[in-house]
């Protein structure tokens, strides 16, 4: 693990905690780590204010929401200038459909993680949004068969 030198051992417990349920009660927290409920809270919100903590979601299951169908869709701009850049990540902040979108060293410029409900609506989203974002010149898909692991949970 590497040397964190804004947290100790509690704190980590604490992230770890947190990781295995967002939703545990303070009184339960303080008791996992060994310290008082007000220790706690106290630590917790200065975790979050340092940006340790991000935030809270609840974990959907996408099948049982009609998206299901993962693909992954690597994609090579036209023109790889700050601009370009600019207008293609402005664009798909706003896709709800686009899960992730990393910025990659390689052959193409960024990694993008779809959710569909199946290969026909990743069809027709390709061609009415994918093709037509800023500066995508090619794009390569591949979906996804079977999840094999699937975490947000960090190695602490």
């Amino acid at each position: 693990m590497p040397d964190l030198p804004d947290l100790d051992r509690i704190d980590l417990k604490l992230l770890k905690t947190l990781q295995d349920d967002g939703r545990i009660s303070n009184l339960k927290l303080a008791e996992a780590v060994a310290l008082s409920p007000t220790a706690v809270l106290a630590r917790v919100q200065r975790l979050t204010r340092d940006g340790f903590i991000q935030g809270y979601e609840a974990r959907l299951d996408p099948r049982k929401l009609g998206r299901g169908f993962t693909v992954f869709v690597e994609v090579l701009l036209d023109r790889t200038t700050p601009n370009v850049f600019d207008q293609f990540k402005a664009a798909v902040q706003v896709r709800d459909e686009i899960m992730e979108c990393h910025m990659v060293a390689g052959g193409f410029d960024y990694l993008l993680k779809t959710k569909m409900a199946d290969m026909a609506a990743y069809r027709a989203f390709a061609g009415s949004v994918l093709w037509q974002l800023p500066g995508v010149r090619e794009t390569r898909t591949y979906a996804v068969m079977e999840e094999v692991k699937s975490s947000a949970k960090l190695a602490l």
